[in-house]
């Protein structure tokens, strides 16, 4: 009997992190929807596998999503898989409040907006897997990207919540919050960085954490240490920082 191709959706697949997943995915015999703003990247990554990969091109932020959404769901006939990976940051020094508000309307408006329906749909269902990617910023505030490290905060704890739910409603629905460190993206922008991932190493691990229906994951793993320091510095040291 041909086993039966399972079938993903990624937000925000034309570059970084999930793209290389939508890569890793078709590999391991899935059908990806990916979505993304630039139709140029998504046809690109279209090209390399036509019969596994399916487009919508879009903004996550726009009201029409959901809608663009629905309609690359009736094309891929189902989801078992839903990765968020779309996400902005900026560093802001000023108080530019337009950049933070950049940043929340993706990050925190629209993330909300993905993961509510995401659930809905898996509930519906009877199940599912929503991954997302967060960060390693999400376990304290940060004085070069503020409304970055408080929107990472905002999507892991929104996410626990929606564990917990599914937990409690004994459903055989999953999450697994993705809390990178530093990855070789357009989005690090560190000025010093060490324990880099390439993109491809990160989806990897991830779609290894996937496979285990692991909650929390760290990529590499060895950021649980930075993480698990992260919590634990004072506010005299780290206010200096």
């Amino acid at each position: 009997m041909k086993k039966k191709l399972k079938k993903a959706f990624i937000i925000g697949a034309s570059s970084g992190i999930g793209k290389a997943l939508a890569r890793e995915l078709v590999r391991n015999n899935y059908h990806v929807g990916v979505t993304g703003r630039r139709e140029s990247h998504l046809l690109e990554l279209q090209k390399e596998h036509p019969e596994h990969i399916h487009i919508a091109v879009f903004d996550a932020t726009k009201p029409n999503a959901i809608e663009q959404l629905e309609a690359l769901e009736e094309t891929l006939e189902g989801i078992d898989l839903f990765v968020i990976s779309a996400g902005i940051g900026h560093f802001n020094l000023d108080y530019n409040y337009a950049l933070e508000n950049e940043t929340n309307q993706l990050n925190v408006i629209a993330f909300t907006r993905l993961v509510n329906w995401g659930m809905r749909y898996f509930e519906k269902q009877g199940q599912g897997h929503l991954v997302n990617i967060s960060s390693v910023a999400s376990r304290r505030g940060g004085r070069q990207a503020p409304a970055y490290n408080a929107s990472k905060a905002y999507q892991s704890i929104y996410l626990e919540g929606m564990a917990q739910k599914v937990a409690y409603d004994k459903l055989p629905i999953y999450t697994t919050d993705v809390r990178p460190g530093f990855v070789k993206t357009a989005m690090a922008k560190a000025d010093k960085m060490f324990w880099i991932s390439s993109k491809e190493k990160a989806a990897r691990q991830i779609f290894r954490s996937i496979q285990k229906k692991k909650r929390i994951v760290y990529i590499s793993r060895r950021w649980v240490i930075i993480a698990w320091i992260l919590e634990r510095i004072p506010w005299l040291i780290y206010k200096r920082m």
